[in-house]
């Protein structure tokens, strides 16, 4: 059985200090998978491959990057469907779930179930707590956890939630809509959402109707994040999952990254 091909793509780190460190998260969760799941071959492109070959055969591919208007996936949305159409695995990371409403949103819905929308998503740094964990493949070995973060929330997600899955869900406290309502800062109907205690679903996937699979995670703003066990696993076993591959029962289980381990990955 040849090797499954997990294509991480890389925006660049646009933060600095430890935030939005695009590189550096898709090299170390490169190095964890072809270190502790069988079968596979992760491979790192920093910007979008200019050579299409990049993404001959591959399984899944994962991007974390900055997104909105300037996400490096808009020009190439004729390629990526056409990868989508041969059950090619899609993940997003973070402002990666960040495109303009039209088109690439629209393509959004359809590979990957939701997606970050001005005027109607926020961006707020809160503790998010997940008290339940639902079961399903991408959260086996995952358990309750709270973690500081960049959680965005009140996605657009495909009308009735119709086939997705949600996998990280929390109640968004009113101290996340303090600051004035803006495209990314409130609205009326996330503060209605808010007000009525609806759950923000934080991570989600879906089974497309072309086979492949999808994934949409709001978190990741700090590289240090990817030291809590219980989200690092999750990100693991959604990789896996996107590219067909069986999440073992309890988890993809790396060992805990020191600060030091995490440092190492920074250019």
């Amino acid at each position: 059985m040849s090797a499954k091909k997990i294509v991480l793509v890389a925006g660049g780190a646009s933060h600095g200090n430890g935030e939005h460190e695009h590189p550096a998260g898709c090299l170390l969760f490169a190095d964890l998978l072809n270190k502790h799941v069988d079968n596979v071959e992760a491979v790192v492109h920093r910007g979008w491959p200019e050579d299409p070959k990049a993404f001959d055969n591959a399984a899944t591919i994962v991007v974390y990057s900055d997104g909105g208007g300037g996400h490096l996936i808009i020009p190439h949305l004729a390629q990526t469907a056409e990868l989508m159409k041969q059950g090619v695995g899609l993940a997003m990371l973070h402002y990666a779930v960040e495109v303009p409403k039209g088109e690439p949103g629209n393509c959004f819905l359809d590979w990957i179930g939701g997606y970050f929308e001005m005027y109607w998503s926020v961006n707020p740094h809160w503790t998010a707590e997940f008290k339940s964990i639902p079961e399903h493949s991408v959260t086996q070995g995952v358990k309750p956890f709270s973690l500081v973060d960049e959680w965005y929330y009140h996605m657009r997600f495909r009308e009735n939630m119709n086939g997705v899955t949600p996998l990280l869900s929390a109640l968004a406290p009113d101290s996340t809509l303090e600051r004035p309502d803006g495209p990314h800062s409130g609205n009326p109907d996330v503060r209605k959402a808010v007000a009525n205690k609806e759950p923000q679903h934080l991570a989600w996937c879906v089974e497309r109707k072309d086979s492949g699979r999808g994934f949409g995670f709001t978190g990741g703003h700090y590289h240090n994040g990817w030291a809590n066990d219980d989200l690092r696993m999750l990100i693991m076993n959604a990789i896996v999952w996107t590219a067909k591959l069986e999440v073992p029962k309890g988890g993809v289980s790396t060992p805990t990254p020191t600060p030091e381990e995490l440092k190492s990955y920074f250019d």
